[in-house]
């Protein structure tokens, strides 16, 4: 019986380690998909309006710079203060290269 009941915890830990792990490769990959569409319209408004847009897109462009810096300090410190973050970080990572992948060889093709 004792060994059923370590299995079954086992069984419950890893569940919720699967479970941790996909919320932050789909926040990963929801981060990821915005701002790939933020770039893309940043990109529509710098064709359309001309040179003189280029100060504020560069400027845009160092906000969107600093934000996702931001997030990734953010994410690291709470990947160091949660172990399993740091797993799922990990595959966030991956399936944002990815999904990165597939969307610009969707855009060459």
């Amino acid at each position: 019986m004792r060994h059923r009941d370590i299995e079954d915890r086992f069984d419950g830990a890893s569940e919720r380690v699967r479970d941790r792990m996909r919320q932050y490769a789909n926040g990963t990959a929801d981060t990821a998909t915005d701002l790939i569409e933020r770039g893309r319209r940043l990109t529509g408004r710098f064709g359309r309006r001309g040179a003189g847009y280029g100060k504020q897109l560069s400027h845009m462009a160092e906000d969107l710079a600093d934000e996702a810096s931001y997030q990734y300090r953010r994410v690291r410190r709470h990947a160091s203060r949660h172990p399993v973050a740091a797993v799922a970080l990990v595959a966030g990572t991956v399936g944002a290269f990815l999904l990165l992948r597939k969307l610009l060889s969707s855009d060459e093709d």
